[in-house]
């Protein structure tokens, strides 16, 4: 039965649990993911990189499925690699940007989304600068829509990569202690890691300046029962017997908009530099989103030292966002060896 499911090739390098555990037709984010979904989900990626170690990425498990990348935002690591994943899965592409698209005439979001559904596609992956937008999506559509990040809200498949890789590494993440540094108010990446690393019993801690802390996050930590989350302000004491430290990206418009007094205090009090990352445990994770503002909020060389793991992340991305869609469109597909 496996083989019937997964193809000879994956049915050697696992053996999954059962694609019934699956119950996602969206992926709006990750905050209703069960515990045998990530494994699942996991499980799959590894047959996927696999795939990419080859000489021909390529295999047939979604011949002739149109796949749509709508993007209202730039991006590239992003874009690309659900562009490569789709491709890769022999899915037919089509990358829309919002700038060159019938959204300039005046068409709202939903008519754009139904002409596209009428013209065949069958998974639409979305990136909107509005919070919810993925969300409307899916209920004004009869096609899969991946949330590929909305606002500040959610960005469920980096959030999914960042904890394959960390479990590459670290293996099983129950209590093991995740710093996410900076920009916590304005982040999609470390809402969506918050929801994903506490399901798997892994222990948070956020750290930031207060003026880039989401108000009221105490009411929603406690709210949630989010009992493995805190805040540390002093960034020297949250990465003390850290097993990842995650610092995000300090978009300009932050450091413009009067939150901050200057970056160079910024720099002073919270970039991830080497000093840093030696108060943290000996096997410290490196790890960064991207994209990278260097000597910023992370230093040079720890961004490309040893403990590095930010390229990783990347490659990653593409057998992730590959599994992803091997399950929105169904997860039955023998997809060869």
């Amino acid at each position: 039965m496996v083989e019937q499911q997964y193809g000879t090739t994956m049915a050697k390098t696992f053996p999954p649990p059962s694609i019934n555990v699956w119950r996602h037709r969206h992926i709006l984010d990750v905050n209703d993911f069960t515990i045998d979904e990530f494994t699942l989900i996991f499980d799959i990626t590894d047959a996927m990189a696999e795939i990419l170690t080859r000489d021909v990425k390529k295999v047939p498990t979604l011949r002739g499925r149109t796949i749509v990348n709508m993007f209202y935002e730039a991006s590239t690591r992003t874009r690309s690699s659900f562009e490569l994943a789709a491709k890769n899965l022999s899915a037919d592409t089509i990358n829309i940007d919002a700038s060159k698209s019938s959204v300039v005439k005046g068409e709202s979001l939903i008519n754009n989304l139904l002409t596209l559904q009428a013209l065949g596609a069958e998974i639409i992956v979305m990136r909107h600068s509005m919070a919810g937008a993925p969300y409307l999506a899916a209920r004004q559509v009869n096609i899969s829509i991946v949330n590929a990040g909305d606002g500040a809200h959610a960005h469920p498949s980096q959030a999914l990569l960042d904890l394959y890789t960390m479990q590459k590494h670290l293996g099983d993440m129950k209590d093991k202690k995740v710093v996410i540094i900076g920009d916590i108010l304005h982040s999609r990446v470390a809402r969506s890691n918050i929801w994903a690393l506490s399901t798997i019993g892994a222990r948070i801690t956020l750290c930031g300046p207060p003026t880039l802390m989401p108000p009221g996050i105490a009411d929603f930590i406690s709210f949630n029962n989010l009992t493995s989350v805190n805040v540390e302000l002093n960034l020297n004491k949250a990465v003390r017997d850290a097993d990842v430290l995650m610092p995000l990206r300090l978009q300009k418009e932050r450091q413009q908009s009067g939150l901050l007094p200057t970056i160079r205090e910024y720099v002073k009090l919270y970039q991830l530099n080497s000093s840093r990352v030696s108060m943290a445990k000996d096997n410290v994770m490196v790890m960064h989103p991207g994209p990278i503002n260097e000597d910023i909020e992370i230093s040079s060389e720890v961004a490309h030292g040893v403990q590095s793991v930010i390229e990783e992340q990347v490659t990653n991305g593409i057998a992730l966002r590959m599994a992803i869609f091997y399950l929105i469109a169904g997860g039955r597909t023998n997809y060869g060896a």
